[in-house]
């Protein structure tokens, strides 16, 4: 099966807009891919400020909507992969983030990074079944 790319709701547009040359989601041999997914609002495709509880709400929420555009669910998440700008927020994120899988979680990896050129704190991305 071919690599296919996923337009996903507001959001495929907002990485356009923003020149990130990246698609939101591809789907190619059983499996979906979400790029990093930033705190976006799904309804308005602007970033959602606050503090790194409410930045890691916004940003599953948005990485949900992407799986959803994927036609999948948390539930066939294989891995996922949390960046955030300070490891001093790992806490305070596995508290959001349980709330997202409060059973039978994914893989994970937790990466401190050093921040990126727009307003937030943090990106995750994932991998799944299709």
């Amino acid at each position: 099966m071919p690599r296919e790319i996923i337009n996903v709701p507001v959001l495929s547009q907002v990485a356009l807009d923003n020149g990130a040359p990246l698609s939101m989601v591809t789907r190619g041999g059983g499996m979906v891919f979400v790029s990093g997914t930033p705190p976006l609002d799904i309804k308005t495709g602007e970033f959602v400020m606050g503090d790194i509880s409410v930045q890691t709400r916004v940003s599953l929420t948005a990485m949900m909507h992407c799986l959803k555009a994927a036609g999948t669910n948390a539930d066939n998440i294989l891995m996922v992969r949390i960046y955030a700008a300070n490891a001093g927020f790992y806490d305070q994120i596995n508290a959001v983030y349980k709330t997202f899988f409060p059973d039978n979680q994914p893989a994970r990896t937790f990466v401190p990074v050093a921040g990126w050129p727009k307003p937030f704190d943090i990106e995750i991305d994932c991998m799944a079944l299709a």
